[in-house]
């Protein structure tokens, strides 16, 4: 069986430079970590996690809490989240919370003991409470800041300003956005981004309120939206974005004929909704791997920052000219 002296005499270095690259690469240097993972490869080594974990005083396993594993935005991130923990050699357990900030309560309190860090994603808990837990345990937060709080956010002002300039540039001068849950911090700062952009644009914009952020929702907002006598419609999310043109297709509304649509987030269905669907997004699989990241810098001592991820505006088919200019 080969073992971590093998790996170590292999690639001429000490046996706890192996077992620190395995466990914290970011510790060492990238020719180190290169040399020592070759060896690794070349080796067949399999490091024996329990052992490892026992002398450590460390459980080896990280927790990812979502809001809702069947949302593709949160699938994405969780996908990034899981490759980086197992190439660190930490075991991922995904929490579904389903959007009820009563069971975030129950699960962490029920893993606090079998985990060494956790990851929140758009946490339902309130700043005061999200800072007690801070206090208490390693963890991690997306799509929320606290202070002292290691966080990853993305950029809604950029995309909030690369949404509204595109759909300036085509000529819209009213526009509506179909928000998501009122509660919600991501909420409140993308409708915020959108005021300001607008605003620096000279674009007319206004509110509708969703009723879930999901394609049932969506489906429920589209004789709202459309009331609101706007040429383009921004939605909450790219599953609120596929529930407008549902709506509309029942109505005889077309898009982009009749209005233009945008949504957010660019996940994989932004692409298979007819017409393809105008989005903006970010890299959520790199957005779940530097959450994993900053939580393992976390756990060994260190003081992660606050990292801001950039969004990217997708064009495609489901913006166009209004058919009467402003």
């Amino acid at each position: 069986m080969t073992t971590v002296h093998d790996v170590a005499a292999l690639c001429g270095v000490s046996i706890a430079t192996v077992s620190r690259t395995l466990r914290a690469p970011h510790r060492v240097s990238e020719a180190t970590r290169e040399r020592v993972l070759a060896a690794v490869r070349e080796l067949d080594y399999r490091p024996n996690r329990a052992a490892i974990n026992l002398r450590s005083g460390r459980t080896g396993a990280i927790a990812l809490m979502v809001p809702d594993i069947a949302n593709p935005y949160f699938a994405a991130l969780t996908k990034g989240a899981q490759a980086a923990a197992r190439s660190r050699g930490y075991g991922l357990v995904v929490v579904d919370t389903a959007e009820d900030v009563a069971v975030e309560r129950e699960e962490m309190a029920s893993l606090r003991s079998e985990i060494d860090g956790m990851i929140l994603v758009s946490s339902r808990l309130d700043d005061t409470e999200l800072a007690e837990v801070a206090t208490s345990a390693r963890c991690v937060l997306i799509n929320r800041v606290l202070p002292d709080v290691p966080s990853v956010t993305l950029d809604e002002l950029g995309a909030a300003r690369a949404a509204i300039d595109h759909l300036a540039g085509l000529g819209h001068r009213r526009v509506a956005y179909v928000g998501g849950p009122e509660r919600s911090w991501s909420e409140q700062r993308r409708w915020r981004a959108l005021q300001d952009a607008a605003a620096r644009a000279r674009v007319h914009i206004r509110r509708v309120g969703g009723e879930t952020p999901d394609a049932r929702g969506g489906r429920a907002a589209a004789s709202r939206a459309r009331a609101q006598g706007v040429s383009a419609v921004i939605a909450y999310n790219d599953q609120v974005a596929l529930g407008l043109l549902a709506g509309w297709a029942e109505q005889g509304v077309r898009a982009p004929g009749d209005v233009s649509l945008l949504g957010f987030d660019d996940t994989f269905v932004a692409e298979m909704s007819a017409p393809p669907l105008t989005s903006v997004g970010a890299d959520l699989a790199a957005c779940g791997e530097v959450a994993v990241t900053a939580l393992l810098a976390l756990i060994d001592g260190q003081a992660p920052e606050a990292v801001s991820i950039p969004m990217t505006l997708a064009v495609r088919a489901s913006t166009a000219a209004p058919k009467e200019p402003a």
